[in-house]
């Protein structure tokens, strides 16, 4: 392999022209993908296809009209939702919604359908009409009737009347997803304005799903213009002061940059869908490709220092760097690829882009980047660093001090690995987004005001067409209703049971007293057939029933639940209807739903990913290291820094989420980076130089220790830039990762050379 890299070496540097052209032509020629990335802001694309929970929702919006939302939310300044200003303001608000590009519903105050009895007859009318001209009269019987209606209440309306808000449902056709929900959300933020301008004493707040598809969008907007110019100046100011001068530093930014956009370019000829978390992997590529670079320019620049030629110190350097820069970048991108194991399909492609980027970048920095650097005009400085000085006195300490460090960290390691089983795993969706992006503020206002973003729905079936007028069904339902209505965490009930009490009062001149289901099957279908005749259209009960009258959905609103709270409410409930209505035993279906188990699902999946990217790298090692033993030692400082990562979680916050499952396979290929270079210059020192166990671990410091020190800031500094993400699950996985990485070097620094030094006669 000396032999191959060394003639690589000087042919990149001797055609130093050919080199640079068919580098930026392959670069420019992959980059031309980029023009078929698209982007899709539609949260069923974190569930795969073969995703049961995600087929279980579906179905149920196949069986009913699908309730995909906006909800805009009005709130008077001075408090008070009935004044005939704020109902006006209302029905206009409503009239517009109508206007909303794919809506198909719409649901107000003003105009849901309130049922009175006129003499014999069944009036069914607009709750609201003519707000301008209500008198006092008017308006207290208007809002007594919204806060005693079970289908307004914590729903479309406050319990203190202060607050109230339009639903308008949407159907998207799915025809071209970069474009639908984006029309559909400009034109709510339109109306939004419009309400601003021309009723001031109202404030307006935007959420539902249309928003929240939106907040995607917005969220990896915010990380492509903010996160990966923050990174990309950070570690080029890190890399300018290791190498000192400005040649290296632009031969980095270009290696960065081609890698980058080759990757993307990549991306887009495998026709990625891009998402918030596989936007993330342009910042984690300029940051893995840091690497590199630095490794190969500091043994340059060593060599340089030492009397060789720029050419001739290339040449050795690229010798001396090539098998293990190759290494790194292969375990590197074993790491990512291994994201193909989550059960989630963004991180699929996360972890692909990432993995093409990485073999770009070794590609990259070891072709064109010693032509470039060669090239350029460079004086690099005579004097040894400070920071080499340091490694000196650091290696000198470890080897003194290895019989007390060894046991010290291994004690750390284990005890941090005893309280991993503290960690808990819990996710917040609607969470996954901070106070920059509007979604997040807005729904949390919803939340605390008047409804909530959490709904889960139960597709009751009766067994027979037409069932749903039996008084056995419906009888069933309203318990199920009920024990709902009853749980602490239920803020709103819709149930068809509801309509058929109010139907069957209003036919009963309106007496409270026979507010309750119709005793009879034929009575109760004749009630629903009447109320369905006098709807409007666009406000049918095509939401709520089939077509063929034999399921009805049950919708329960919720307030904003952690995982375990939505798991095991869904368990509860499941246990509640088999115990009292198992006919009507169903699994409950909704987006909670759904993104509550995919951090369980991702969990698990992602055990097979780490094992397969463990073994993949184990015997990467053994062969590279040509010894079994050595590749086994190398488990210990390889495997401990993400052990350690999740333990100092378990102490410190507790709680682990969807991004965070990916981290233990994602870095194992990132730390073992420090690994491979540190041993293959100690393996180094013992087979070519002849030098003892201990001089090989001062000489393994003085040549790769500078680097690695280097290396690990940028990559540490990369991934905390990520943790400041809009995106929590990006936020939570950059952190972690930047924690593991630290730790890598913790480990690699104290406890592996004691462990090189202390085995060396079983190595």
């Amino acid at each position: 392999m000396d032999r191959f890299s060394l003639a690589w070496g000087r042919w990149v540097t001797q055609y130093r022209a050919a080199t640079i052209a068919l580098s930026l032509l392959l670069a420019f020629g992959v980059a031309s993908g980029g023009q078929f990335l698209t982007f899709t802001n539609d949260y069923r694309v974190f569930f795969g296809s073969e995703n049961a929970h995600l087929q279980a929702f579906e179905e149920l919006q196949d069986i009913f009209s699908k309730n995909d939302n906006a909800l805009i939310v009005l709130a008077p300044r001075d408090g008070e939702v009935f004044t005939p200003d704020i109902l006006a303001a209302v029905a206009d608000v409503t009239e517009r919604a109508w206007l909303i590009p794919f809506s198909i519903r719409v649901d107000s105050l003003t105009n849901f359908q309130h049922t009175t009895a006129i003499g014999d007859d069944l009036e069914v009318a607009p709750l609201v009409e003519d707000p301008e001209s209500l008198t006092e009269t008017d308006l207290s019987r208007i809002k007594a009737a919204a806060l005693n209606e079970p289908a307004l209440l914590s729903r479309l309306i406050s319990p203190d009347a202060r607050v109230t808000a339009i639903n308008i449902t949407v159907e998207l056709p799915g025809i071209d997803e970069a474009t639908e929900n984006p029309r559909a959300a400009a034109a709510v933020r339109e109306i939004r304005d419009y309400v601003e301008t021309t009723y001031p004493n109202l404030e307006v707040y935007l959420t539902g799903i249309v928003m929240m598809n939106q907040a995607f969008v917005e969220a990896a907007m915010s990380d492509t213009t903010q996160l990966i110019p923050a990174a990309l100046a950070i570690i080029l100011l890190m890399v300018f002061l290791q190498l000192r001068g400005l040649t290296g530093t632009l031969g980095t930014l270009i290696v960065i940059a081609l890698s980058v956009i080759a990757a993307m370019g990549t991306a887009g000829w495998m026709g990625v869908r891009l998402t918030p978390p596989s936007m993330s992997a342009p910042t984690i590529i300029l940051t893995l490709a840091v690497a590199d670079c630095v490794h190969i320019l500091s043994n340059w620049l060593q060599k340089v220092r030492e009397g060789l030629g720029k050419q001739e110190a290339m040449a050795e350097s690229i010798r001396i760097n090539f098998s293990p820069v190759l290494l790194t970048s292969v375990t590197t991108a074993i790491g990512f690829l291994s994201l193909n194991f989550s059960d989630s399909p963004p991180f699929h492609d996360l972890g692909n882009i990432s993995a093409v980027g990485v073999m770009f970048a070794w590609l990259f920095s070891t072709t064109l980047l010693p032509a470039l650097v060669t090239l350029l005009p460079a004086k690099p400085r005579q004097s040894r660093s400070l920071i080499t000085e340091m490694m000196t006195r650091l290696a000198d300490w470890v080897i003194a001090h290895r019989r007390t460090l060894m046991p010290t960290v291994s004690l750390v390691i284990v005890a941090l690995v005893l309280v991993i089983p503290r960690n808990e795993l819990n996710d917040v969706f609607v969470r996954y987004f901070d106070e920059r992006i509007e979604f997040r503020p807005h729904t949390d206002f919803v939340v605390d005001n008047l409804t909530g973003m959490y709904f889960i729905d139960y597709a009751l079936d009766s067994g027979e067409s037409g069932g749903i007028s039996d008084p056995n069904y419906l009888a069933q339902v309203d318990a199920f209703s009920n024990w709902l209505s009853d749980q602490p965490e239920v803020m709103h009930v819709s149930t068809l049971t509801d309509v058929f009490k109010r139907v069957n009062r209003s036919m009963h001149s309106d007496d409270p007293q026979w507010y309750r289901l119709p005793e009879e099957r034929d009575m109760a279908a004749q009630y629903l057939l009447l109320y369905e005749m006098s709807l409007p259209y666009g406000l049918d009960l095509n939401n709520q029933i089939d077509v063929e009258k034999q399921r009805t959905r049950l919708s329960a609103t919720l307030e904003t639940l952690s995982t375990t709270q939505t798991l095991a409410f869904e368990q509860r409930s499941y246990d509640w209807m088999r115990q009292n209505t198992p006919a009507l035993l169903t699994t409950a279906a909704s987006p909670p739903i759904m993104f509550s188990h995919i951090g369980m699902r991702n969990i698990v999946s992602m055990l097979g990913g780490t094992t397969f990217a463990l073994v993949a790298i184990s015997l990467l090692m053994i062969g590279a290291l040509r010894s079994w033993r050595f590749g086994l030692l190398t488990l210990i400082p390889n495997i401990a820094p993400a052990a350690m990562a999740f333990g100092l979680w378990a102490l410190v916050d507790g709680e682990v989420g969807l991004g965070l499952s990916v981290v233990a396979a994602m870095t194992l290929g990132i730390v073992v980076d420090d690994t491979i270079h540190f041993m293959t210059k100690y393996l180094r020192a013992r087979r070519d130089r002849g030098l003892d166990a201990a001089q090989a671990v001062r000489y393994s410091f003085a040549t790769v220790g500078v680097a690695l020190w280097t290396t690990t800031l940028a990559l540490a500094a990369g991934f905390l830039v990520i943790s400041t993400s809009a995106f929590s699950v990006n936020a939570e996985m950059g952190l972690l990762v930047a924690v593991v990485v630290v730790l890598a070097l913790v480990v690699d620094f104290l406890l592996l050379p004691g462990l090189l030094i202390r085995f060396d006669r079983w190595l």
